[in-house]
């Protein structure tokens, strides 16, 4: 092949390169003439039969060959890429990737406000840092009662104490609002317990305040508990109540469920 010939082969390379619309015809180009097994490749290897006097100049015209080959293959590649990205509609709204789940704790809490929301209870939200009144005096603890302990509480001097239970939020409820109320009350509470299996200082607590202007008996607890339960657990759970003995409340009772997955 002439220099006149490569000058030839040059041109119309670059022709086919400029043609080429798809690309895998671009990349069956690239292997035809840059490729391991490519023309180009192929005549830098048969540099050593060009006569010595012509092997400069030959090589030189085949590098040049090869230079432009790359750069119009590189070019071609680059266009796709920027036809490809104007197809992109940036008014469209991005994807949303999923980054973790809720907690276990979180589920729980909002499935219960939605369930005992279709009963019309709201829930209402009170501050972890009490005072003696909403969380014993108010609920007719008497003063000496063991739960005062400093074995037992979490106390910040001797009005001030990390809450036992969510019962002074419905104190709150009650002092601020008249009847017909009826809140959940979700939240964190604090005893002084040795951390087990069954046991923490930290633990998660959900009690429910119904105080209305006419009668509200225990049939109506044992209903909402009962919906409750079927909402939460499935419509073929079996519910018990259990007389209880609590001295915070009377008449007591303690709910039990039936097993759900057994």
């Amino acid at each position: 092949m002439t220099i006149a010939e490569l000058e030839t082969a040059q041109a119309q390379s670059l022709e086919e390169i400029a043609a080429a619309a798809e690309p895998a015809a671009v990349e069956a180009l690239r292997v035809k003439y840059v490729g391991r097994n490519g023309l180009i490749p192929a005549l830098i290897k048969g540099l050593k039969d060009v006569p010595k006097e012509e092997r400069p100049a030959f090589g030189k015209a085949v590098q040049a060959w090869r230079a432009a080959v790359e750069a119009a293959l590189a070019a071609k590649v680059a266009n796709a890429a920027d036809e490809s990205a104007a197809d992109v509609d940036l008014t469209l709204p991005g994807r949303w990737w999923n980054l973790g789940v809720k907690h276990p704790l979180s589920r729980v809490i909002e499935e219960t406000a939605a369930i005992f929301g279709r009963l019309g209870f709201t829930v209402a939200d009170g501050p972890e840092l009490e005072n003696r009144f909403n969380n014993f005096t108010a609920l007719n603890t008497p003063p000496h009662h063991p739960s005062m302990d400093r074995s037992d509480t979490f106390w910040f001097g001797e009005d001030c104490l990390l809450r036992t239970q969510t019962s002074p939020v419905q104190i709150r409820t009650m002092m601020a609002n008249k009847p017909p109320v009826r809140v959940i009350c979700p939240g964190r509470t604090y005893r002084r317990d040795t951390t087990d299996a069954t046991h923490s200082a930290n633990f998660h607590q959900i009690e429910g305040l119904y105080v209305d202007t006419k009668p509200v008996s225990l049939a109506d607890l044992k209903s909402v508990l009962a919906y409750f339960a079927r909402a939460m657990m499935g419509e073929s759970v079996t519910v018990r109540f259990r007389p209880h003995f609590f001295p915070f409340t009377e008449p007591s009772v303690e709910v039990d469920f039936s097993c759900h997955v057994c």
